[in-house]
């Protein structure tokens, strides 16, 4: 009987370099005892003389599929990891053909390894979790990461790890095994013991995302144990919030059921029927009015917000009004009414014109975008901002308002507005107050937040400042307005 011990650490390497002189010793595999470094020996065994060598191979070679089969069988745990390879390599000798009959003993065998060992590291790639513990001499985040595989992969798994991870230094410990990636250089060494693992921030921010992923709806209990088998939960900060996750699933889907769309408000259907249909207007034909834009605005169709919302929301004011204010978009109340600045942020608005003096009767009021953006939450429509996309389609009926009310000045109100008029709705906050011309490098823009930034900016004492804010903006237009 033939002991052939191996390193615990290249154990794959240095079985390749035994098998081939074993086969081209000539013996055969019921000859070879197999072990590793420090495990239990067959001592019987090993006291055996030398079997006698038949068949030696002088030129082994096998197929190309048997490599990454063999590769990954050695590193299952059953005791035939090391056997089985050798014996299949030892028979592929006679018949290269071995490996495509999966009725074979030996061939099932090997594949049933090589695919526990492919899941098992895929497991592995996928529940790592890294703990942050400092920053090298060098400058590089440390990390360090505590697995138990149920194969001897780390190894084999290893350089993926050091490949996605390679900007910081890592230590993946797993039970006897320790991968250690420094300063670019990737390391093996023995481990016997379990590293101390310090608490992270960033698991509380990890398990805020697996919450927020976490769908109840799709929730099949079975499928996520068999895709998160549970002995890997212990060393999983997102763990904790399963059972809870679980149980509270029913309530989860009802509470999505109710934020469910609901039928149109009931005002909807009277306001559509008396709409001009797209037939009625001519929409090749430009306006050469005021009026006819805005009967061609009625049925226009330039972006998809046409097909959700109630009506077209066009401006109001008169034609030669010195000051044209531009808002973001119809919000509900707009949307039914089809008059801009009428819901609750129009209402703080038409507050604030009085507070600084300014009449908005006398004034040109419209939006950036003329329909009604939003996402159906069970009775309610919930405003969406609209994109740059849909902003740059309606600029078009923004620009026929500017040519026909030709004003001295343009109050945008908000970034959209911002966007829509000058072209950057970047950073609304630092530039308001501040005067910037239009798009057309003539006309004035006056820059100020929306109202209902407003109504949106917290508790009171918030919106109280920011309240100020505005009308401390909008007490420059009354310079512009006529006396």
């Amino acid at each position: 009987m033939r002991s052939v011990i191996l390193p615990r650490l290249g154990f794959a390497e240095a079985w390749r370099i035994q098998a081939r002189q074993l086969l081209c010793e000539g013996v055969v595999p019921d000859n070879v005892h197999w072990s590793v470094e420090g495990a239990e020996t067959d001592l019987f065994g090993a006291l055996q003389s030398s079997a006698k060598s038949v068949r030696p191979v002088e030129r082994p070679s096998v197929p190309a599929s048997f490599v990454p089969l063999a590769e990954a069988a050695l590193c299952h745990v059953s005791p035939e990891r090391f056997a089985l390879p050798y014996r299949l390599l030892w028979r592929l000798q006679n018949d290269r053909e071995i490996l495509g009959d999966r009725s074979d003993k030996d061939v099932a065998a090997v594949h049933a390894m090589e695919k526990s060992v492919r899941r098992d590291a895929h497991k592995m790639k996928a529940f790592v979790r890294f703990r942050e513990v400092g920053i090298s001499d060098a400058g590089r985040r440390q990390f360090i990461a505590w697995f138990e595989p149920e194969h001897v992969i780390l190894e084999r798994t290893a350089p993926f790890f050091a490949r996605r991870f390679a900007d910081m230094d890592w230590l993946i410990v797993t039970p006897g095994y320790a991968a250690r990636f420094e300063r670019g250089v990737l390391d093996m060494q023995l481990c016997n013991e379990r590293p101390d693992l310090p608490d992270d921030s960033a698991d509380d921010l990890w398990r805020t995302y697996y919450a927020s992923i976490f769908n109840p709806a799709r929730l099949k209990v079975k499928a996520m144990k068999s895709e998160m088998p549970v002995k890997y939960w212990k060393n999983l900060p997102e763990a904790r919030l399963i059972p809870d996750l679980i149980a509270n699933a029913e309530k989860s889907v009802q509470a999505m059921r109710e934020a469910m769309p609901t039928t149109p408000h009931i005002r909807t259907d009277r306001i559509v029927a008396r709409l001009p249909s797209p037939s009625e207007i001519a929409p090749d034909v430009v306006p050469e009015t005021l009026d006819e834009a805005r009967q061609a605005a009625a049925g226009c169709s330039r972006c998809d917000l046409c097909r959700y919302a109630t009506q077209t929301v066009f401006g109001e004011g008169a034609i030669g009004s010195s000051v044209m204010f531009v808002g973001e978009q119809p919000g509900d109340i707009e949307d039914l009414s089809g008059r801009p600045f009428t819901g609750p942020a129009g209402q703080l608005f038409n507050k604030v014109l009085h507070e600084v003096g300014v009449d908005r009767s006398r004034a040109y009021v419209t939006n950036a975008v003329k329909h009604f953006k939003f996402e159906p939450r069970g009775k309610r429509r919930i405003h969406q901002r609209p994109d740059a996309g849909e902003v740059v389609r309606c600029r078009w009926w923004l620009g026929l308002e500017r040519k026909f009310v030709q004003p001295k000045l343009i109050v945008a109100l908000g970034a959209t507005a911002a966007l829509a008029v000058t072209g950057n709705g970047a950073n609304i906050l630092k530039r308001h107050g501040t005067m910037e011309l239009a798009d057309d490098g003539q006309t004035p823009v006056l820059l100020t937040i929306h109202p209902s930034a407003v109504l949106r900016s917290g508790n009171a004492a918030q919106q109280d400042e920011a309240r100020k804010l505005l009308v401390e903006d909008l007490r420059r237009v009354s310079a512009y307005m006529p006396d």
